[in-house]
C-alpha cells in the first residue's frame, strides 16, 4: 500500500504517529498566527477565519465521520472536486463493517464480501474504474440441511432447487409492488399493505408444510437478525426484485468477490481522494457554529470546523453522537429503533483439517446457533468455513463453542484455529448487516434519505438500492455528495 503518510495519521492529535513531537518553528510561526486571529477577531472577523480559532483542528470544506466505504466514497467524490475533506475515523483502519483479514494463509472477508457488478451498479463501476479482479466462489459438493428428524445430507443439485422454488413462493407478487426496485416507493399504492408485514407473516400466508417450511426459515430469520418476526418482507423481496427476480440472480449475490479484498477497493479509493484521514479518532459531537460553520468534536476532545458534515458513521451509531440542533425525527426514530443492523449479527471463518468437504450447512429457525456455514478457500493444512450467527450468547472467537455449535448441523469438524467478529458488542458498528423492520420503508426511510442541510448522513443500511450491501453504501457516498453541494458554492 503505497499512500502517503501525512493522509493516514494514527491519532487525531494531528502528528503522524500519535506521539508527542518538539516544539518547531512553524509550530511557533502556527500559535502565533492563531493568536492574532484570535487578538483580531473583535474587529469582526469572517466566519471561517474565526473557525480556525475556534477549532484547532482546523477547518476544511468537509468533514466525513466514518470511513467505511459511504464516508470514502463521499471523500474520494469531493476530493475530485477540489474540496478540502477531512475524514474522521473511529477506529485504527478504514472500512467500518468491510474488512479484509487472514486465516490459514488466505485472505478472509470479516465483514461485507460479495458483489456482483452485473445487477450492483455502483459496486461495477468502482471495479471497473480501479480495474479489480473478481473471483468466483468455489462449488459445493455436500448440502446438509434441516429436517424434523435431524440435519440429513441432500442431493446437492435437487435440495437448491427446492430452496428455490420455495424463496419464489415466498418473493411472489414482488415484480408488481417493486416494479422499479432502486425506487422501490414507486408503487407506494400497493407497498403501503405489504410492508406491514414480516416475513413470518408471509411464511404463515404460505402455508407451507412443515418439511417445506423448515428449509427456508433459518434463512429468514438469520437474515431479519434473529427470528423472522422482525425482519420486513419488503426488505428481501426488494432484493429478490433487485438481483432479477430469479434464482440465478439471487444466487449471484454470493458468487463473486474481490480477489485483491475489500481494503484493496477501499484503499485506492481513500488514496485517490486527496483527503485528510485521522484514525482513532471517533466523533463525540457535531454542533453548529453558525454563519455556515459546523463543529464536530472528537471525543479525544479535539474540534474540527467544516462548511458541511457527512456523517457516514452506521445508523445504529448515530445516537452515540450528539448533535446540537437535535438530528431530525425520522434520524432520531431510525438510531432508536437500532434500524440501521442485526443487533447480534456476528461473522466467523474456521479452519479445520480436511474431513469434511466443500459442504453447505443450513440450520432452522430457533434451532441451531449457527444457521448458515459454508466452505471458502483450502489451505495447505485444511479447509477454511465461513459462517454467520445471531446467537448473543454465541462466542465467535471461541473453538470450544464454535464445535459444538457446528456439530448441531450435523457437522463434525477438526478445528485448528478461529477468527470471527461480533457486531452487536463493537462499539462503532452497534449490529451487523442492515434490514429493516416491518413498515419501516414506507414510514421511515424516506425522511431517512432526505435532504437534512449542511449536516447530512450517509450509511449502506439506508440506500434506495442494495442496503445492506456494499453497492447501498456506495450508493448513499453519492447521495451525501450531491446534498452538500448547495453549501460548498
Amino acid at each position: 500500500m503505497n499512500i502517503r503518510r501525512d493522509r493516514f495519521n494514527a491519532a487525531d492529535d494531528g502528528s503522524a504517529s500519535g506521539t508527542a513531537r518538539t516544539t518547531s518553528r512553524r509550530t511557533v510561526l502556527k500559535a502565533a498566527g492563531a493568536a492574532a486571529v484570535g487578538a483580531s477577531a473583535a474587529l469582526g472577523l469572517s466566519a471561517p477565519a474565526r473557525a480556525l480559532e475556534e477549532a484547532p483542528g482546523g477547518t476544511y470544506d468537509v468533514i466525513v465521520i466514518g470511513a467505511g466505504f459511504a464516508g470514502v466514497t463521499a471523500a474520494r467524490d469531493l476530493g475530485k472536486q477540489g474540496k478540502r475533506v477531512l475524514v474522521l475515523e473511529a477506529r485504527g483502519r478504514i472500512g467500518g463493517r468491510t474488512w479484509t483479514s487472514t486465516l490459514g494463509g488466505q485472505q478472509v472477508e470479516m465483514g461485507g464480501t460479495w458483489v456482483d457488478p452485473a445487477t450492483q451498479p455502483h459496486i461495477g463501476a468502482e471495479i471497473k474504474r480501479y480495474g479489480i479482479e473478481l473471483q468466483e466462489e468455489g462449488s459445493i459438493d455436500r448440502l446438509i440441511l434441516p429436517t424434523a428428524g435431524g440435519p440429513k445430507e441432500f442431493d446437492v443439485a435437487a435440495g437448491f432447487a427446492k430452496i428455490g422454488a420455495l424463496r419464489a413462493s415466498l418473493f411472489e407478487g414482488s415484480a408488481e409492488y417493486f416494479d422499479r426496485p432502486f425506487e422501490p416507493l414507486h408503487r407506494l399504492d400497493l407497498l403501503q399493505s405489504v410492508d406491514k408485514l414480516s416475513l413470518r407473516d408471509r411464511l404463515n400466508q404460505l402455508a407451507l408444510s412443515p418439511a417445506d417450511e423448515i428449509l427456508i426459515n433459518g434463512e429468514t430469520a438469520l437474515l431479519a437478525g434473529g427470528t423472522s418476526a422482525q425482519g420486513a418482507l419488503t426488505m428481501l423481496a426488494q432484493q429478490w426484485q433487485l438481483a432479477g427476480g430469479t434464482e440465478t440472480g439471487w444466487n449471484n449475490t454470493v458468487r463473486w468477490s474481490m480477489k485483491q479484498g475489500t481494503s484493496g477497493l477501499l484503499n485506492a479509493m481513500m488514496k485517490d481522494s486527496g483527503a485528510t484521514l485521522r484514525l482513532n479518532s471517533p466523533a463525540a459531537s457535531v454542533a453548529d457554529g453558525g454563519k455556515g460553520i459546523q463543529y464536530v468534536t472528537t471525543k479525544a476532545g479535539v474540534r474540527y470546523a467544516g462548511r458541511t458534515v457527512i456523517v457516514a458513521a452506521p445508523i445504529n451509531v448515530w445516537k452515540t453522537i450528539k448533535f446540537s440542533p437535535s438530528m431530525p425525527a425520522a434520524h432520531t426514530a431510525a438510531t432508536t429503533q437500532n434500524a440501521g443492523g442485526t443487533e447480534h449479527g456476528k461473522k466467523f471463518w474456521i479452519h479445520a483439517r480436511t474431513g469434511q468437504g466443500r459442504f453447505y450447512a443450513q440450520g432452522a429457525e430457533g434451532g441451531p446457533s449457527i444457521p448458515w456455514l459454508q466452505a471458502g478457500p483450502a489451505t495447505s493444512e485444511g479447509q477454511l468455513y465461513v459462517g454467520f450467527s445471531v446467537d448473543p450468547n454465541l462466542d465467535v472467537n471461541n473453538v470450544t463453542q464454535l464445535k459444538a455449535a457446528v456439530q448441531q448441523l450435523g457437522v463434525d469438524l477438526d478445528i485448528i484455529s478461529v477468527k470471527g467478529h461480533d457486531y452487536g458488542k463493537d462499539e462503532y458498528a452497534l449490529g451487523a448487516w442492515g434490514f429493516r423492520n416491518p413498515g419501516q420503508l414506507t414510514s421511515l426511510y424516506p425522511n431517512v434519505l432526505a435532504d437534512t442541510g449542511r449536516v447530512v448522513f450517509a450509511s449502506g443500511d439506508a440506500a434506495n438500492g442494495w442496503s445492506g450491501y456494499i453497492d447501498g453504501a456506495l450508493e448513499s457516498g453519492v447521495r451525501a455528495v450531491k446534498q452538500v453541494q448547495p453549501y460548498l458554492s
